[in-house]
């Protein structure tokens, strides 16, 4: 175990900006595009989100490994990111329930951590300057050594990352008996996101990303979930292509997050990587539809071209940022497929957004009636 009080870490960014702290986790250098989250808590969820593959998460709240890991709070099957940045990484855990202590958890999992840093003056940096590389090292304590690897951190546009951290296998969840059957296109995705559905009825059949449109066909869905993940979705044609070919068959269709870039790419409507996305537990979005408003979680460093949306005739805005008006939502005309950019199983974060769950559900319901 690494003696967090005294041994030494360097944080390098792609810019050149240096920031020296302590070690925690695994001794050795961690890798990837740097990104904050502003939420208070959850952090193991948000270790163990598939969507944050091949990034270094910094934590602008000051306590991580306050209340310990517990073994089924967990989004997939390890932690996700790459390394972690935080203020105060601590084992004096308050949870009796806890099963570990969050330097094992990241020792066990092979991640590496700096911390003893002012993560919001970080954050200040990055949010001016813009998502950029970095490099955590417990190891290699020299810049100009460290200098040479950051350059040769691939950037994370037109990265294709969801086949990684998709599912090898197909597998099912839920009441085979159901009435109501979806096939879960997986990306990436959460395991809340699947128990929203199971809790509500649905038997899911999960398939890897790359699986074909006849594979998906012979399960019999009712409708398609298009799942959360990491990366560039303009790099994932694979994936459009299949998409495209299940509107065809005009059974309803859902996406969060990555699911709902590839639904707009599916019509045609353009992405791009945002100067440093939303990543937190407190966003603000309206609803349009309705015009009420939601307190969501989220986590993209991508979004749909609001220009191209405003002029397509494929494609409704259902739901807006109220921060920065960025695309929230999207209703496919003439189709029951829609999707949302934040994550509804707000896991964590507030439950505000859980109804389009029950949206979906309802919608099939409705077709097979």
């Amino acid at each position: 175990m690494i003696n967090n009080l005294t041994h030494d870490a360097v944080l390098l960014l792609e810019d050149g900006s240096v920031y020296r702290g302590k070690a925690a986790g695994k001794k050795g250098i961690g890798v990837g595009e740097i990104c904050f989250n502003t939420g208070m808590t959850g952090y193991q969820e948000i270790f163990t989100d598939p969507s944050y593959y091949g990034q270094i998460l910094l934590t602008t709240n000051a306590h991580i490994g306050n209340y310990g890991i517990k073994n089924a709070e967990v989004e997939s099957e390890k932690i996700q990111i790459s390394g972690l940045v935080c203020k105060n990484f601590t084992n004096d855990y308050s949870r009796p329930m806890a099963d570990v202590d969050i330097q094992a958890y990241f020792e066990s999992n092979g991640i590496v951590c700096i911390h003893q840093l002012d993560t919001r003056a970080i954050v200040k940096h990055i949010r001016d300057k813009g998502a950029m590389n970095c490099l955590i090292s417990t190891d290699i304590l020299d810049v100009e050594k460290l200098k040479k690897k950051c350059a040769e951190i691939p950037s994370m546009a037109g990265l294709e990352l969801a086949s990684s951290v998709s599912t090898k296998e197909v597998y099912t969840l839920g009441d085979e008996n159901s009435e109501v059957k979806i096939a879960v296109l997986d990306y990436g995705t959460k395991k809340n996101i699947l128990n929203c559905f199971v809790e509500r009825g649905a038997y899911l059949k999960v398939f890897p990303a790359m699986t074909s449109v006849d594979e998906i066909l012979k399960f019999g869905a009712d409708g398609f979930f298009l799942s959360n993940g990491p990366g560039d979705p303009a790099s994932m044609d694979y994936a459009v292509t299949t998409i495209k070919a299940l509107l065809e068959l005009t059974k309803p269709m859902f996406g969060i997050c990555l699911g709902h870039q590839l639904l707009a790419l599916a019509n045609d409507i353009p992405t791009y990587k945002m100067h440093n996305g939303h990543r937190g537990i407190n966003h603000p979005v309206k609803n349009m539809l309705t015009g009420y408003c939601e307190i969501t979680s989220q986590n993209h460093g991508f979004g749909v071209s609001p220009d191209a949306i405003k002029n397509s005739d494929k494609v409704d805005i259902t739901h807006l940022n109220l921060n920065d008006d960025t695309i929230e939502g999207i209703k496919v005309k003439g189709k029951p497929a829609f999707s949302v950019q934040y994550h509804p199983e707000s896991s964590p974060g507030p439950h505000d957004s859980r109804y389009l769950f029950d949206q979906f559900i309802d919608t099939i319901r409705k077709q097979k009636n």
